[in-house]
């Protein structure tokens, strides 16, 4: 009886043993692509809480399986919580995809890989007709678009996802716990398209650091602000939080605006515009809206249309520099408050106010009596489809998650002359 009960006392310590012994966590999560900006190239980003090394296996589909190989690096990152939660975010390109070509993936190391992935390298054409899913405000709690956006995405509906500002609700919470659980969640569409994003009012806390961590974009902005092009289509991520969050340095609504005016002269250029005529703004304060609240946006002298003069110096807005280079904002084309007859060759930015997926905050009340420029207005929760047919034909729809994907309003916008001179 003497063994047994020894063996008996060792298997109920046993949990309290296992429990003692720090959990080795290599295996990859929270896999997600997103796109250089550079014809041929793809970069995959995942986390660990563990330091491995940083590679993708990939090969092309119908080909031999993991073929090809290629080495990153990862950085570390120490939410600012309480707890002082580490992991390990994991960055790769790949570089020399072949255009349309459908590649298949995973991530990690030989301590860990991910689930098998695919995604196709974005055509490099200017003629090529991309289509987008894009929306805001898509929360951890109450993520409801989330099913739908899934499925539509693996049926290869999107070639991207444009995310424009609030994530989770909200990635520092709990020990940045609430971002693990997000990156999670997104990863059935973020790992198979690009997924391009933009921060918001939710990104703040810790000066936006679980934001400019987790996400991969162009530039060396940590994704506060970078352009890019596909297609036609030259598309400029804003942050509008700049002029909000005065406290993480007034000079960075300086330091955009002169890389804002900068990437538009560029994207101006005969030459530039020639190809790729559509200008594509996304931030995620609009700078025109018809809620029933204090918004910044209800404010006829908002900070982000008008700027603010409580800085030294004071800060201009952006709209007249969106004006001065025809640029189409993500409705009504509106500039200084007016409307013209949209949606053909309109004489002003079109505005598009879109979101929300789905977050635990609900959705606000409309203005009983909006403005005329305000041309559509739903408080379903949903997200929008935009397709850039061509150089001269641009289509968004909207869809309602509330009406079981109904598509609820829909909009050509056709401009046959682009740039500032189609303002006259």
């Amino acid at each position: 009886m003497e063994l047994v009960y020894t063996i008996y006392l060792f298997l109920n310590l046993a949990p309290w043993l296992v429990l003692g012994l720090p959990p080795i966590w290599t295996q990859p999560e929270q896999v997600h692509l997103s796109y250089p900006g550079v014809p041929g190239s793809m970069e995959v980003t995942w986390t660990t809480f563990n330091k491995t090394d940083s590679t993708v296996e990939y090969g092309l589909l119908g080909g031999r399986l993991f073929d090809l190989s290629t080495q990153g690096n990862s950085t570390l990152f120490v939410d600012s919580g309480d707890e002082k939660r580490a992991m390990y975010i994991h960055r790769v390109i790949l570089i020399g995809l072949k255009p349309t070509a459908t590649y298949v993936y995973h991530c990690g190391s030989d301590e860990g890989w991910s689930d098998v992935f695919y995604f196709t390298a974005l055509n490099d054409s200017v003629h090529f007709s991309p289509k987008f899913a894009l929306y805001g405000d898509l929360g951890n709690e109450n993520p409801q678009s989330l099913a739908r956006l899934q499925k539509e995405t693996q049926m290869e509906m999107y070639d991207v996802i444009l995310h424009i500002g609030d994530f989770a609700y909200d990635m520092h919470e709990d020990n940045a716990r609430i971002g693990d659980e997000f990156m999670r969640q997104i990863q059935s569409i973020a790992a198979y398209v690009p997924y391009m994003t933009c921060p918001g009012n939710h990104e703040s806390t810790y000066n936006f650091s679980n934001y400019r961590n987790r996400f991969s974009m162009p530039g060396q902005t940590e994704g506060l602000w970078y352009s890019w092009n596909l297609g036609s289509a030259h598309i400029i991520s804003i942050s509008t939080e700049v002029y909000f969050y005065l406290d993480f340095g007034q000079e960075l609504i300086f330091r955009q605006l002169e890389w804002l005016e900068k990437d538009l002269q560029e994207a101006n250029h005969p030459e530039n515009r020639a190809v790729r005529p559509w200008i594509i703004t996304m931030g995620h304060r609009p700078m025109y809206c018809s809620d029933d609240d204090q918004d910044d946006c209800t404010k006829f002298d908002s900070y982000v249309r008008l700027g603010r003069n409580d800085t030294k110096p004071p800060a201009p807005g952006l709209e007249d520099l969106f004006y001065r280079y025809g640029t189409l904002i993500m409705g009504q084309p509106v500039y200084n408050g007016s409307m013209e007859q949209p949606y053909v060759n309109p004489k002003a930015p079109v505005h598009i106010v879109t979101g929300s997926a789905g977050c635990r905050e609900r959705t606000d009340k409309f203005n009983p009596n909006p403005k005329d420029w305000s041309a559509f207005r739903s408080t379903d929760y949903g997200y929008t489809r935009m397709h850039v047919v061509n150089a001269s034909h641009l289509y968004l729809e909207e869809v309602s998650d509330d009406q079981n994907g109904k598509v609820i309003d829909s909009i050509w916008l056709v401009k046959e002359k682009h740039g500032p001179s189609a303002w006259l």
